[in-house]
């Protein structure tokens, strides 16, 4: 399938729509069903199938396929055009990539992955920062998780939201590793989209609201093991309360997308 011919004619949709708006649409869209598994891993399209599906020029094509390939989710290959790489090959710390999947059939498979990751660092995170958080800080998280105790028992789902956020993050700041507080932004993807997705109970069982005082207060004590101990608790409860929502509401709006056909959607091989 030729590309030596490059055609740079402005299409009907170019003319309606400024050119990022476009390069946008495009790279969202293949994104999503990348990262959704609409299009499988091994599936190849061209540059040309792409301009007629979206009805954009081969510049406006070039940089959304530029940006994907960046992730790691497609790859270019001579005389065959762009391959779809296995999910082994994309950037799967990339907040972009993790929002398509969150927002496709690899939904749960994504939460799965942020909440073992979590497990592993969270506590770790909670153990450094009993040892090495001055009285301020733990103070002000003490604080926080009295709020998120009143957001939880007032069914208050997007106050607990930011409240939620607020905690984790700042125990990942307070902990003096520069490397665990910048994980924070994976935090508040998994917390954020076990909210808008449904996998979160409206009133969280108080059992894991004391947990959060049981991190804060342990933190302020500057007892690690406690700290530390609270916080995988809090993980654990977590991945046990995904896994049931989600056995529950399969076939709800939370629920996997419908199986689409790879084919039907951009001629591919």
């Amino acid at each position: 399938m030729s590309e030596a011919v490059d055609d740079d004619t402005p299409t009907t949709a170019e003319v309606a729509a400024p050119s990022g708006d476009l390069r946008d649409l495009v790279f969202d869209t293949l994104g999503r069903e990348i990262c959704g598994n609409a299009i499988a891993a091994g599936a190849t399209f061209t540059t040309e199938s792409v301009e007629s599906r979206f009805d954009v020029s081969r510049p406006v094509v070039r940089e959304a396929l530029r940006g994907l390939e960046a992730l790691g989710l497609i790859t270019p290959k001579r005389r065959v055009g762009m391959t779809v790489q296995p999910l082994t090959a994309w950037n799967v710390y990339d907040l972009q990539v993790i929002r398509w999947r969150l927002a496709g059939a690899s939904r749960v498979a994504q939460l799965r992955s942020l909440t073992e990751l979590r497990s592993a660092i969270e506590p770790a995170a909670a153990r450094m920062a009993a040892i090495r958080t001055p009285l301020t800080q733990a103070s002000e998280l003490v604080g926080l998780a009295g709020r998120l105790w009143q957001a939880g028992r007032e069914g208050d789902a997007e106050g607990f939201l930011r409240l939620d956020t607020q905690f984790h993050a700042l125990v990942l700041e307070i902990s003096g590793n520069e490397m665990f507080a910048k994980l924070h932004h994976l935090v508040d993807e998994v917390l954020t989209g076990r909210t808008h997705y449904g996998l979160m109970p409206r009133y969280p069982a108080p059992e894991a609201l004391q947990l959060h005082v049981d991190v804060a207060t342990a933190i302020q004590s500057g007892n690690a093991e406690k700290a530390a101990g609270a916080m995988l608790a809090i993980m654990q409860r977590t991945m046990a309360e995904m896994s049931s929502i989600w056995d529950q509401n399969i076939a709800g709006p939370g629920g996997e997308l419908p199986h689409l056909d790879t084919g039907a959607i951009l001629g591919f091989s």
